[in-house]
């Protein structure tokens, strides 16, 4: 974990070492004020030598300054390498959940990923400034200052060492007892931003069924969680202010008590005495500032193990050696095909699949909920690998293509459309970034998108809300074909994409296909029989299988399931699921 974080640090690294050599400097220049001070006291003030008190107040003002550089320094070596630190995290993690197939996706929950990326990185990046700070100042205050008092009087400066011994006893027992509360007060926070996300995402249907105050109470119990995680931890910390007080005052107590004798037997001076309360203070303020790094390093390692985990995880789609780069034609083959979603031990969604699709084919797919036909296509454009057997996309096996020549020839609209905030021609141009005005009209034509658009207030450059919450959804579905289109591929994948619009529009798109892109392969998802029957063939999947694949007329013949589905919607009583979902 810490080679996997530390690998992040690169080009601050400098600034990393800088900081620490700084706050070491500063402690010297503080460690030896006392000494001064001292000499002050017992050679300028008792004897009155003001000029002795003059030179010595001088080389203690250069000190100071000295310092006083230092700690600035060191503060904005260690914010620039912190902030730095932080910022490489978040690059890292971002950068490697782009390379995550669906099935990394599927380990991490959405809220979990911003958790990391927020406020996991946040703590981080706290505790490593402490790290670069005050792991350094505090542990060579307290060293320093031991010397020094132990080199003033070695009977004084054993009662620093036994308050050492004591404070840090209890420190571990604190550290210890509220690290179990951090290390369970991040999945609080991963609820609270489901709860959040979740709630802003669906807002208008939360309105729409009036829900919120079931939301509020819901978000109310997520807030209350980490509240409760957060006070339990608290309340173990505060432990430490208090019994750090008492030590002090304790050293001070004795410190004065037998210091005092010893003056009056003339074995310690009235500087010396001074000297070591400073160093009493600093001695135990150092404690005191070890103690408030332990707990930041408590809580942060919870963070770190959560951000160690998206670093390390190695995406299971990857590219092989010498990959193929041209996809020849868009047939398609499935070869023996099972699939499952847990590779080692789960449930085949996805049995014993043989299909061969030639090149240009429009091929329909239709099935109840739940009979895997998303999960089918899915295996085309290599969102999933195969648990058994081989897809083969142009002749080849889909393992042995470059992802992105892959990905670029199969153009999928997924069952869940998603736009991005920016205009109409910023998203279509997800489908080919370098398309001209005039490109992306003709697609919105074929996926009947361009008469609505030209309604709108600035057309093309009329601007999208975030997720597409100014469209509807069958406007939505039309752009995400549209764009699908502008990428020209060899096979164009619609899973249940024409759901949302009215059955002659869905007409209008399929009769686009067929005499537009007549060579690309087709394959529709759908509900409705009317969106496949003209299809060159159908396939009829059920509970992960091929139950049938032919012709619509060959299928109404053969196939019971497709012929009651097809009466079923024909004479208005039912759609699929209603009817023929469980045959």
């Amino acid at each position: 974990m810490l080679k996997t974080l530390g690998a992040q640090i690169k080009e601050f690294k400098g600034d990393s070492i800088r900081t620490p050599l700084f706050m070491i400097l500063e402690v010297i220049m503080e460690m030896m004020i006392p000494l001064f001070m001292a000499s002050i006291v017992d050679n300028g003030v008792e004897k009155g030598d003001i000029y002795h008190i003059y030179k010595v107040g001088a080389v203690m003002l250069v000190l100071v300054i000295i310092g006083l550089y230092a700690g600035i320094m060191g503060g904005k070596y260690g914010a620039r390498a912190s902030a730095g630190f932080a910022k490489n995290l978040r690059e890292a993690m971002y950068a490697n959940i782009q390379t995550f197939s669906f099935a990394n996706i599927d380990k991490f929950s959405t809220a979990g990923l911003v958790t990391r990326l927020t406020t996991d990185v946040t703590n981080i990046q706290n505790a490593y400034q402490m790290i670069l700070r005050m792991c350094m100042r505090s542990p060579s205050t307290l060293i320093f200052a031991l010397i020094m008092a132990f080199s003033i009087n070695a009977k004084i400066a054993s009662i620093y060492l036994v308050a050492v011994i004591f404070l840090g006893g209890i420190l571990f027992l604190i550290v210890k007892t509220a690290m179990k509360y951090f290390n369970q007060v991040f999945k609080k926070y991963d609820d609270l931003n489901a709860s959040v996300q979740e709630n802003i995402t669906g807002i208008r249907v939360v309105k729409a069924f009036v829900r919120e105050e079931y939301e509020t109470n819901r978000f109310h119990k997520a807030s209350s969680n980490v509240y409760n995680m957060f006070l339990k931890a608290e309340s173990v910390v505060a432990w430490n202010a208090p019994v750090m007080q008492f030590t002090v005052y304790a050293c001070i107590l004795g410190i004065s008590w037998i210091g005092a004798k010893m003056i009056v037997g003339s074995s310690l001076t009235t500087g010396e005495l001074m000297s070591l309360l400073t160093y009493c203070m600093n001695i135990l303020m150092s404690l005191m500032m070890l103690s408030m790094v332990f707990v930041m390093i408590t809580l942060s390692m919870a963070s770190a193990e959560r951000i160690a985990e998206v670093l390390e995880e190695k995406a299971d789609l990857v590219n092989p050696i010498n990959p193929d780069t041209v996809v020849s034609d868009g047939s398609i083959s499935f070869e023996n095909v099972s699939f499952s979603y847990q590779k080692s031990n789960g449930e085949p969604v996805l049995s014993h699949i043989n299909l061969d699709i030639h090149a240009g084919e429009t091929i329909g797919i239709i099935g109840g909920t739940g009979s895997s036909k998303t999960s089918l296509v899915n295996l085309i454009s290599r969102l999933y690998d195969v648990t058994e057997g081989c897809v083969k996309v142009g002749g080849k096996d889909v393992r042995s293509y470059d992802l992105e020549t892959l990905r670029n020839e199969v153009s999928v609209v997924l069952q869940k459309n998603v736009l991005f905030s920016g205009s109409i021609l910023e998203n279509l141009r997800w489908g080919d970034k370098k398309a001209t005005e005039e490109e992306c009209k003709r697609a919105c034509e074929l996926a009947c998108a361009d008469e609505f658009i030209q309604k709108m207030p600035e057309k093309y450059n009329t601007h999208i809300e975030q997720g597409g919450t100014n469209v509807s959804g069958g406007q939505k579905q039309r752009l995400c074909i549209a764009r699908a289109l502008l990428k020209k591929p060899k096979i164009l994948i619609l899973d249940d994409s024409t759901s949302a619009v009215d059955t002659a529009t869905d007409a209008k798109i399929r009769k686009a296909f067929a005499e537009e892109i007549p060579d690309t392969t087709k394959l529709i998802i759908a509900q409705r029989v009317s969106s496949v029957c003209n299809a060159d063939r159908i396939i009829v999947m059920d509970d992960g299988k091929v139950n049938g694949f032919g012709t619509h007329e060959e299928l109404l013949a053969s196939n019971e399931i497709y012929r009651d589905v097809y009466e079923s919607q024909m004479s208005g009583s039912g759609d699929f699921d209603e009817n023929g979902g469980e045959a």
